[in-house]
């Protein structure tokens, strides 16, 4: 489809595209898919429930079901299609905090306002608008924080559960998902696998409401058999007691810089290799020339909000064999994410 619009229309599509995730932005803080729900409004009872100014949003929901967000059923009637059902809060795959999390004045501000001398100059523009790293704003922001969190828990419903059943976790009997936020991954593979057990770590004010997110969702069932734990990952480390424990972490070294990863690795490496236990990276791993559209979307995302980015598989050998570790398989993990395999190097 792009080969049949004119380079210069497409310049215009793409220097024009935040106007888009505007009203995208603005249709999601308003919750306008929930009111919606299954039924059909005129647009003057649309505005009522959701207390609006009527003529300018007839004009925003008409721009976004010509994009293909809610159809127009009948003159200023709308209702929700298949994309714009994932934006209702009732919808367990929405993606309704990712939207409001990206478009919000924390993350869209780095954009707008430094993001080119960031280009020119070097630096991270998160941290020049907001005088610190993301982590810390967290910390500084539980309103944020909570929102970057659900918008985290939604991708969990895009990648899949192919981590999950197209790799031999039968090796194993403990998994430490290791900045595994409220722990959905590892939700997921208790529920495929009986015999697994479970420790997530991530920051305290994630775990904090772990166990009680998972009784709300009525997987209070295998809460038995997983532990919530806080720590700072990049000096505190459990130590595995067999090679039937495995560490596991999900796109967490992707926005640590170089030095972060090898200190992160590096301590891995200490806690993991006198048992034998194994590591498993899930990341996404960008081709040495002519990188795919998510990838690259995911690594300058990146370069606006962290120090990190998306790597080789080049860049991640380099990183891996500094910390004294062995890449030892590479299992993909479709859409968009391989698993790194990783072990303590044999001593010559």
């Amino acid at each position: 489809m792009q080969g049949l619009v004119p380079p210069q229309f497409r310049l215009i599509q793409l220097g024009t595209a935040f106007w888009q995730s505007r009203a995208l932005h603005t249709a999601a803080t308003l919750d306008i898919a929930s009111t919606l729900a299954d039924d059909e409004y005129t647009i003057d009872r649309l505005a009522l429930q959701v207390s609006a100014d009527t003529e300018n949003l007839y004009r925003l929901m008409r721009f976004l079901a010509a994009v293909g967000v809610f159809e127009e059923t009948a003159p200023r009637e709308f209702r929700n299609n298949g994309t714009s059902r994932y934006l209702r809060t009732d919808e367990p795959a929405n993606v309704r905090a990712m939207v409001l999390m990206h478009n919000s004045c924390t993350m869209s501000r780095p954009w707008h306002e430094h993001f080119h001398s960031s280009v020119v100059a070097g630096g991270v523009p998160f941290e020049t608008c907001h005088s610190k790293e993301l982590v810390h704003y967290m910390d500084d922001e539980p309103a944020f924080d909570t929102l970057f969190a659900d918008a985290m828990d939604s991708v969990e419903g895009l990648l899949g559960t192919s981590y999950a059943t197209d790799f031999d976790w039968s090796q194993f009997d403990r998994v430490f998902d290791l900045g595994g936020s409220k722990g959905g991954k590892m939700i997921t593979l208790l529920e495929h696998h009986a015999h697994l057990s479970a420790v997530v770590i991530d920051r305290p004010a994630i775990i904090e409401s772990a166990a009680t997110h998972w009784r709300s969702r009525g997987k209070q069932h295998l809460l038995s058999r997983v532990r919530f734990e806080c720590a700072d990952i990049l000096s505190s480390m459990p130590a595995a007691s067999s090679n039937r424990d495995v560490y596991f972490l999900s796109a967490v070294l992707h926005g640590m810089d170089d030095a972060s990863c090898w200190r992160l690795l590096t301590n891995l490496a200490d806690a993991s290799t006198r048992a034998g236990a194994r590591i498993v990276l899930m990341e996404s791993v960008a081709a040495e020339v002519g990188a795919s559209l998510p990838s690259a979307q995911v690594d300058v995302q990146l370069m606006m909000a962290t120090r990190g980015r998306v790597r080789t598989l080049g860049e991640w050998r380099r990183l891996i064999e500094r910390a004294r570790l062995e890449l030892e398989e590479i299992v993909l993990a479709p859409p968009s994410y391989s698993l790194l395999v990783l072990r303590g190097a044999r001593v010559p």
